[in-house]
């Protein structure tokens, strides 16, 4: 069942199971969907802007090209989601929970993603200018073209983590735990000669 540009503006829809459901252009804004499940869905360009999706739960689900401004996302779950080309502004992330999602393409400019478990994630081109990564869990994940100018690592785990050129020179990595090839990719990156 596909629906295509409904509103659902400030609609109560807490606590609901959704599976398979597909959204095109749909408006969630302000809504409340706090405690929603969703398996199998689809959103293709949904806005969830000041929507509540606090202790929601998320499995096999696509949230491509939608946009999260000021939403409140925490305590929820993401398991094997898709937000590829997603944007994320000014949304609470307090106890999110993101297990093998790809955020691929997604903007997470600015974000606050502090001390949060992001490890094994696809987060390749994302935009994380300016986030705030201190102490997060990065290990294993792929940062491939990520655009890192200014994001905070101090204290975060890269170990494993896929990080190029650029993305080690952008971001601020003081602090930051590395394994040895992220640390021979860093001094390249800076212009040393490793022999």
């Amino acid at each position: 069942m596909l629906e295509t540009g409904e509103d659902y503006r400030e609609a109560v829809l807490s606590g609901q199971w959704w599976e398979k459901r597909r959204f095109t252009g749909c408006d969630f804004t302000g809504a409340d969907l706090s405690g929603l499940r969703t398996r199998g869905c689809t959103f293709d360009d949904c806005v969830f802007s000041r929507a509540d999706l606090s202790r929601s739960r998320h499995d096999a689900s696509a949230f491509r090209s939608c946009t999260f401004d000021r939403t409140v996302l925490a305590e929820s779950r993401w398991t094997a989601c898709s937000l590829l080309g997603t944007s994320f502004t000014e949304s609470g992330f307090g106890g999110i929970a993101l297990t093998e999602c790809d955020l691929s393409l997604a903007s997470l400019s600015r974000a606050r993603l502090r001390k949060l478990g992001l490890s094994g994630l696809r987060l390749r081109e994302a935009n994380l200018m300016e986030a705030d990564l201190t102490g997060a869990d990065l290990r294993g994940s792929d940062l491939t073209g990520a655009r890192l100018q200014g994001a905070k690592l101090e204290g975060a785990d890269l170990r494993g983590a896929r990080l190029d050129a650029n993305a080690l020179v952008q971001a601020d990595l003081r602090g930051a735990e590395v394994d040895v090839e992220t640390a021979i990719a860093f001094a390249a990156a800076h212009g040393l000669i490793v022999r």
